[in-house]
C-alpha cells in the first residue's frame, strides 16, 4: 500500500490524514486461486483492488475467441473501470493467471471519500486521464500492421510484462498468434 501512496503522491500532495480517510476503508482482502475470476462478463464492479500478489488478464470475448486487453500485477489497480465507473455490468472479464492476494476498497466508500477530499478526487482524475492516455497510446501501436513493431513497443514501454504473463497472452494483447509472437521474440533477442 506504501507504493499506492507514492502513486497518488506523485499525482496531488496528499497528506497524512487524506491517506488515512482513505485508507481505512481498503479493507476488502481477496485472494484467488489460478483461473478465478476476479470479475466475469455482465457482473457489476463492485470494488476496486490493488494487487499485492500474483498477476491477473483482462480480456473480452470476440466472437467466442479470447483477447488480451489488459494485465494487473503487484502494485497496480485491478478492476472492471467502465463499469466500476458507470455502475453497469462489464464486457469482459478479469482471471487470475497465477495466484493472486488483493485488498480492495467498495465503489460506494470509494467514491464517498474522494467526493469529500478535493485532493483525493483530484488524484483520482488524474489516474483516471493516465489510463485513458495510456489506452489511447495501445491503440495507435496495434493499429500498426507490423506484428514486429507491436512487439518492439510493448518492448520498449513495459518489458516485466514478458517476465509476469505467459508469452500466449501477450500474443493476445499484441492481436498476433503465439507463433508469431515466438518467431518475433526469437528473431529480436537474437540481435
Amino acid at each position: 500500500m506504501k507504493l499506492l501512496r507514492q502513486i497518488l503522491q506523485h499525482q496531488v500532495p496528499i497528506n497524512d490524514q487524506d491517506w488515512t480517510s482513505l485508507m481505512q476503508y481498503w479493507t476488502q482482502e481477496k485472494t484467488l486461486q489460478r483461473k478465478e475470476y476476479l470479475s466475469d462478463i455482465g457482473s457489476i464492479g463492485k470494488h476496486l483492488y490493488w494487487v499485492l500478489e500474483g498477476t491477473l488478464k483482462i480480456c473480452a470475448l470476440h466472437q467466442g475467441e479470447e483477447t488480451c486487453i489488459g494485465f494487473a500485477y503487484p502494485n497496480t489497480v485491478a478492476c472492471a473501470y467502465p463499469s466500476f465507473i458507470s455502475n453497469q455490468p462489464t464486457d469482459y472479464y478479469i482471471q487470475a493467471i497465477t495466484p493472486c492476494r488483493l485488498i480492495g476498497i467498495s465503489r460506494d466508500d470509494f467514491y464517498n471519500t474522494i467526493e469529500q477530499n478535493i485532493r483525493l478526487e483530484r488524484a483520482w482524475r488524474k489516474l483516471t486521464e493516465e489510463a485513458l492516455l495510456g489506452r489511447i497510446e495501445r491503440e495507435i501501436y496495434l493499429g500498426n500492421p507490423n506484428p514486429q513493431e507491436r512487439f518492439l513497443r510493448l518492448w520498449e514501454r513495459s518489458p516485466h510484462l514478458f517476465q509476469l504473463v505467459p508469452q500466449r497472452y501477450i500474443a493476445s494483447y499484441l492481436q498476433m498468434s503465439p507463433e508469431t509472437f515466438s518467431r518475433i521474440k526469437n528473431k529480436v533477442w537474437k540481435r
